[in-house]
């Protein structure tokens, strides 16, 4: 595995020579960005995003540095310094240069990564932004924080819609549903809505998990094709959800030494067109916690019918259980 430290440079190579993945774990590079100063430390990155094609990532470190990694052209390229820590990006926008970031101070930003110009500004936020959602066309965005989300048109940069809620739920997550104009809004009661997004009218709720279940949702992904909703939490369950019956159809139980799960993907297949059939053979990506304790992490792949298991050292023995 090859080491990468960005140090104090604005631009350069990935990798030196031509990337291999590591027999073990399969990673094919590490990038690390050590300061140069008279008492050097590490910057944190904080927040990635890929754009449309796959071939290029953008991240963000807490100092505000963002970089442009394009891993087909093996090259790096610093294009923006905001000096504020970065609390989401989103690079998959309609001009395929632009891309969009959250600060600390709750504002959200557009910059192009040719020019390097500040494009727009786009204020409207009470609190700390965490996620930002773009459509499939590029055209709208939706940002959430922990109060709200509001609904941009990218065109003209302005506010179309806010979606405010009463104080006591919260927002765990609100995101465009892909190939469609629809949007799921996750609360932190474990209600889940779908709207139209032109008219916001709602088009149908999830019904209420089982009463047996114990466990508030806090990551969510969703197929390709925009029909299964996976759902995960402070527990060692996972929830699928048939979008299009509204209903919950299968609950994953992990091996018992997985707490919860902190971070949920569905990957592509070579065999499944792109649509991440759950039917079908495909991948889901998980990060879990192991106790409560501490905060170690536990990457899981679920292939087929199985779950594989592994700790963030990629070197604790693998579980195998049906799914």
């Amino acid at each position: 595995m090859q080491s990468t430290d960005l140090g104090n440079k604005e631009s350069g190579k990935i990798w030196h020579r031509k990337p291999t993945p590591a027999s073990r774990d399969g990673i094919i590079v590490n990038i690390i960005h050590n300061t140069s100063d008279y008492n050097p430390k590490a910057l944190r990155f904080l927040n990635v995003a890929f754009d449309g094609s796959g071939d290029c990532l953008i991240a963000g470190d807490h100092q505000g540095n963002i970089y442009v990694f394009d891993l087909y052209g093996n090259r790096f390229n610093l294009v923006q310094r905001t000096g504020q820590a970065c609390t989401a990006l989103a690079f998959n926008l309609r001009r395929k240069s632009e891309f969009l970031v959250a600060l600390a101070d709750y504002s959200i930003k557009c910059f192009d990564t040719g020019t390097k110009e500040l494009v727009s500004w786009m204020r409207g936020h009470e609190s700390s932004v965490f996620s930002i959602s773009v459509h499939a066309s590029g055209r709208y965005a939706i940002s959430t924080s922990s109060d709200t989300a509001q609904l941009w048109d990218l065109d003209t940069f302005q506010r179309k819609r806010k979606l405010n809620i009463r104080q006591s739920v919260g927002i765990q997550k609100v995101f465009f549903l892909p190939l469609s104009n629809t949007i799921l809004s996750c609360f932190k009661d474990n209600s889940i809505f779908a709207w139209e997004c032109d008219t916001l009218f709602c088009k149908y709720q999830l019904p209420a998990p089982p009463e047996s279940s114990s466990m508030l949702y806090k990551v969510f992904a969703v197929t390709r094709d925009g029909r299964i909703l996976a759902a995960g939490g402070k527990s060692n369950h996972l929830h699928l959800w048939c979008l299009e019956a509204a209903q919950l159809f299968r609950i994953i139980q992990m091996p018992t030494k997985v707490r919860a799960v902190r971070h949920l993907e569905f990957l592509p297949d070579s065999f499944d067109a792109g649509s991440n059939q759950v039917s079908r053979r495909n991948v889901r990506y998980c990060t879990f916690e192991k106790d409560h304790t501490s905060f170690g992490t536990v990457l899981a792949l679920i292939y087929s019918t199985y779950i594989m298991v592994t700790d963030k050292s990629l070197k604790c023995v693998w579980y195998f259980c049906r799914v």
